[in-house]
């Protein structure tokens, strides 16, 4: 992720809200022990100093929020107040995010219903204060967040304690509590963030004071390009009609200005868009006339807003919309949540749920308030009743969806890292409350259960089809470890029917600790699935024998595995996967098998769900996301622009010094006639014969000190030798045919570099280098040797002087042929040179138990050399076009092509993943009761929208016009002969023109007779392993068909595939 640059210093508010000395007052600290044991050495938190941020633990979130937002939570002092579902799940996140101390307040003793959602608190737990008992289970989530209990039985007793703290959360506090703190924390620079969930409600809201700074309002990387043109009104064309990507009010920079230089390096311009590809700087009068070439560059602003106190807000509230389709349901809810804290005060209790006399006094006192003030609200009577029978709900996915939502906030406020909430926020899932079972005070009052939370909203009997139920989960990595504890929470399948299917081949790895939060230092290595599965197991103990846990992939090398049997015993599937290909094949398989699927994903801040329902919607397959950019090879051989375009050649390199030679060796070692059989099909002979020959005998080392020499050389070859042939090839005064300067535009003229072993980028490239040749051939003890030594045997080289060779072509534009390409041809044309070639190898046999060992490139062993070569071969062929460097921080993002991941986007949407499957198990037909998502907490956004219904088409049959369903429908047949197939369809009005299956065609229409005689008295199953010649695996229980097929209109027409059952 690109970090941009801030032109002033944002930070967090100023104001003294470090502890004083007058209020310090001994605390519990959980810190499990001052050492972290991961990956079997014990990290030493003392060793890391203040502002230092341990990126093999923070990796991923590293790259949502940027070190700099990092470093100034690293600073902050959190109190979160009440710990029930909501609260711990806020605690949970901003411990993983990681920040200075974490101070929990919660005297009340926990109750049994507690579980429905707080996840660190145990049966034997009820009775004991929830603050002291769930803060040691917190503080073991990460080392470096010390976790401490707020001493007081009140938190509004001595307000001066909380001076304190930056941020202070409060959940389940009352309002009156509420006003005294936010009018406290208001004036003395505190931020406050006020969230709580009353069943399937919910609502946030936030105040950051007066002159509250954010320094990046949405986290996305800042957008460049090329400039084209300025005219002299100021209107700025990007090159080749390149989409510039900005928006009015942007602020953009100028750098290699021609012409107009007091542009480069200007303060920034405010721009105004013209269209997609030009913009305007304004006034550009006595700056010059533009000649040619330049930059531009956005750049962040600081964004500066004013937060009301409480008071304020409750009476002129400004409000999020977090859902258009329900408008006008913030102003009731914010109504209706006074009503609730109304009733409460005056009853000393929650309204009952599902009591209807009860719910009659809170739509009385919402009455009262929605006549208040100057813009009367009209009211719902059935929403305030509702939101009064579920007042005592506690629901584990509104605690996650509220949960995530309230602890980016909290970040938010201390880093100046994305846009805040302004300032409340509500939410709802009435579509969720079931339609299958009746819901009455009786069946929703309270049982003594830990699902108490969850039965005073759904009622006993709904309760009961969750525990019955056989879900299958994919993947348990980040989204599946908040998937099996939503589930663990609500008692899915902890019924007699009951069963957890959970499949992921993953092993722990160290990065995965700050958002996989059912993982610990100790289960580093250790298989995910395995680890989750029992995590869980004790988070709910009436889920033991429940799970079933499969080290597979899920694919096509394991359908004996996951095969028709346990496909067909599932209710439903959950997908927790960020592999596109993994996600589209299960959900293919869910479309054969008519499942429904719960997909989700995340990126940084973003997050999606969608709802797969079988002859109801599209599938996830359905759309598919815009393909990986890539570039021209000419722009990475020759002419790079950007640092991308260095990194990726850097990884090329990667691959073409220490994989791709090794991997060949090893072939022409082991497989026998690899000369004559595998290297004449690929056309590539040439090269890689001598690339056999220099890594087998012309340059082979025979110690550490030959790997430091080749590696010297690979730095002359690269960022010397084909940098001046270059030049030759194309001088920098050199022009097109047209007469415009060559080096223009994208093209930067290079420079050759000249080595400098007290150069960190030259030596860490030579380092690199050697080390990985030597990994390749097994030569042990380059990390131990000295920097001195690299630099005595460079000094006893002797590097020879390079001429161009006037020969070489290079191929100048991505639309030219290029000119060293074989057109076909072989090189065993050149009989001579290849002769020659090969003569100066060795014989396989004479290397018999010789192996070379191909390095498999790893991003995350910061030990391993990988990110230290990439990082530096990137630079310097940065440094020889004038490109501005990245550091190894962002070059292993974009190399490693590392997803950015935060627990709370996490927790968020797996909340509202849970929400769709309340729907599904209750078994909602109307599609308009499900929704898609799509949440941005960077600026924030919430989208969502009915699932897309599934295609639909017709044909016109013997009996009329039928309408299929061209996803979810198919033709199910038996195992009947080719005639008896034939003759089937056409009593349907569809002629069969051909019918395949797989690469195998059974049957045209346009066969001569006598190559069909034999075929049509074969059934089905016959025919397909005649002539596909492979006979049916056991496990398969059915056969798919492809057919070609015309309607009555004689017309080709589109019909769903045939299913053979075998009935095995």
């Amino acid at each position: 992720m690109r970090l941009p640059k801030l032109y002033s210093v944002v930070g967090v508010k100023p104001g003294k809200r470090k502890a004083s000395n007058e209020h310090a007052r001994p605390e519990k600290r959980f810190i499990m022990d001052n050492k972290m044991d991961i990956d079997g050495s014990a990290v030493d938190i003392g060793q890391l100093k203040n502002g230092d941020i341990d990126e093999s633990l923070y990796s991923r979130q590293l790259y949502v929020l940027g070190h700099e937002a990092m470093k100034r939570m690293g600073s902050s002092h959190v109190l979160i107040a009440g710990l029930r579902g909501l609260g711990v799940e806020i605690a949970k996140n901003i411990a993983l995010a990681g920040v200075k101390s974490l101070t929990l307040f919660d005297p009340e003793p926990a109750a049994i219903s507690d579980l429905s959602s707080q996840f660190f608190l145990h049966p034997d737990d009820v009775g004991k204060p929830r603050a002291a008992v769930t803060a040691p289970r917190v503080a073991e989530l990460n080392a470096y967040t010390p976790v401490t209990v707020h001493p007081s039985e009140s938190i509004v007793d001595d307000l001066d304690a909380l001076r304190q703290y930056q941020v202070i959360v409060l959940t389940g506090t009352s309002l009156k509590d509420q006003l005294v703190i936010s009018d406290f924390t208001h004036v003395n620079g505190i931020f406050l963030v006020v969230a709580d969930t009353y069943g399937l409600f919910g609502s946030i809201f936030t105040d950051f004071g007066k002159q509250f700074a954010i320094a990046d309002p949405t986290g996305e990387n800042p957008v460049s390009g090329i400039v084209a043109d300025i005219d002299s009104e100021g209107l700025v064309s990007a090159l080749d009609e390149t989409r510039h990507g900005l928006d009015d009010g942007d602020y953009v920079t100028f750098s290699e200005v021609q012409g107009m230089t007091a542009l480069n390096d200007a303060e920034p311009r405010k721009i105004t868009v013209k269209g997609p590809y030009t913009f305007s700087i304004g006034d550009v009068s006595g700056l010059g006339d533009y000649k040619r070439g330049g930059l531009y560059t956005q750049v962040k602003m600081p964004k500066v807003i004013d937060f009301q106190p409480l008071s304020q807000q409750l009476q002129e509230p400004e409000i999020l919309i977090s859902d258009f389709a329900k408008f006008e349901r913030p102003q009731q809810l914010h109504i209706g949540f006074q009503a609730l804290h109304a009733f409460k005060d005056k009853n000393g209790r929650l309204p009952r749920p599902h009591n209807a006399e009860d719910a009659s006094k809170v739509l009385e006192l919402a009455q009262g308030l929605a006549g208040q003030g100057e813009d009367k609200v009209e009211l719902d009577d059935k929403v305030i009743h509702e939101l009064s029978y579920q007042a005592q709900g506690d629901l584990s996915p509104m605690a996650a969806f509220f949960g995530g939502l309230a602890a980016q906030e909290v970040l938010k406020s201390v880093s100046g890292k994305f846009h805040p909430i302004v300032q409340w926020l509500y939410f709802d899932s009435l579509e969720s409350l079931p339609s299958s079972v009746k819901r009455s005070e009786e069946l929703c009052k309270p049982t003594g259960s830990r699902y108490d939370g969850q039965i005073a909203v759904f009622g006993c009997d709904f309760q009961d089809k969750l525990a019955n139920v056989n879900q299958f989960l994919v993947g348990a990595g980040a989204i599946g470890c908040e998937m099996l504890k939503n589930w663990a929470l609500i008692g899915l399948a902890t019924g007699p029917k009951g069963n957890i299917s959970v499949a992921d081949m993953d092993q722990i790895e160290k990065s995965n600790l700050n958002r996989q939060f059912l993982f610990r230092p100790k289960d580093v290595g250790q298989l995910k699935a395995d680890c989750a599965a029992a995590a869980v197991r004790a988070m709910n103990p009436e889920l033991k024998g429940k799970i079933t846990t499969f080290r597979d992939r899920v694919g096509p090398e394991t359908e004996h595995t996951f095969n028709e049997n346990f496909w067909e015993g599932l209710d439903g599937v959950t997908n927790a996967l960020d592999n596109v290909d993994a996600r589209q094949y299960v959900d293919r398989r869910c479309v054969f098998f008519r499942k429904p699927l719960l997909d989700s994903g995340t990126l940084g801040t973003k997050g999606n769900s969608q709802v797969v329902l079988p002859h109801l919607t599209e599938s996830y397959s359905s759309s598919q996301d815009p393909p990986e950019q890539s570039f021209p090879q000419c722009t990475l051989r020759s002419f790079p622009n950007k640092i991308e375009h260095t990194i990726a050649w850097a990884k090329e390199k990667f691959h073409q010094y220490f994989v791709g030679p090794p991997e060949t060796v090893n072939l022409y070692i082991s497989q026998s006639n690899y000369i004559e059989q595998s290297l004449k099909q690929s056309g590539n002979e040439i090269p890689t014969l001598e690339s056999i020959r220099d890594f087998l005998v012309t340059e082979k080392p025979s110690n550490f000190d030959d790997c430091i020499i080749w590696a010297r050389h690979q730095f002359e070859k690269e960022y010397n030798n084909a940098i001046q042939q270059l030049l030759y090839n194309f001088p920098k005064d050199s022009t097109t045919a047209s007469g415009a300067p060559f080096w223009s535009g994208p093209k930067r003229a290079p420079d050759p570099l000249k080595f400098d072993g007290s150069n960190p980028m030259h030596f860490g490239f030579i380092k690199a280098t050697a080390n990985l040749h030597a990994f390749n051939y097994g030569i042990a003890g380059g990390n131990k040797v000295p920097e001195a030594h690299y630099l005595e045997v460079m000094d006893n080289m002797i590097i020879p002087e390079f001429s161009p060779n006037p020969t070489v072509k290079i191929q100048a534009d991505e639309n030219e042929p290029d000119p060293n390409a074989q057109n076909g041809k072989s090189s065993f044309d050149d009989n001579d040179e290849l002769d020659k070639l090969v003569s100066s190898l060795p014989p396989p046999k004479s290397l018999a138990g010789f192996k070379l060992e191909p390095v498999e490139f790893e991003k995350d062993d910061d030990t391993n050399h990988h990110i230290d070569f990439i990082t530096a071969a990137s630079n310097l062929r940065a440094q020889n076009y004038a490109i501005a460097e990245a550091d190894r921080h962002k070059t292993k993002f974009i190399a490693g092509k590392i997803i950015p991941a935060i627990a709370t986007t996490t927790a968020l949407v797996t909340g509202l993943v849970v929400l769709e499957l309340y729907k599904i198990i209750d078994g909602k037909d109307d599609v308009e009761q499900y929704k898609n998502g799509f949440v941005n907490l960077a600026l924030p956004f919430f989208g969502f929208s009915e699932p897309i219904a599934s295609p639909k088409g017709k044909y016109l049959g013997k009996d009329g016009e039928v309408t299929i369903d061209k996803l979810w429908d198919r033709f199910e047949i038996e195992d009947i002969t080719l005639r008896q197939f034939l003759d089937h369809f056409s009593g349907k009005g569809l002629d069969v023109m051909m019918l395949s299956s797989g690469v195998s065609l059974l049957y045209a229409s346009f066969y001569a007779p006598s190559k069909l005689k034999d075929r049509m008295g074969l059934k089905l199953s016959q025919l397909v392993e005649t002539i596909s010649k492979k006979p049916i695996p056991d496990h398969q229980k059915n056969v798919i068909f492809e057919m070609t097929v015309e309607d009555q209109t004689e017309e080709d027409v589109e019909v769903p595939y045939v299913m053979l059952k075998l009935n095995k």
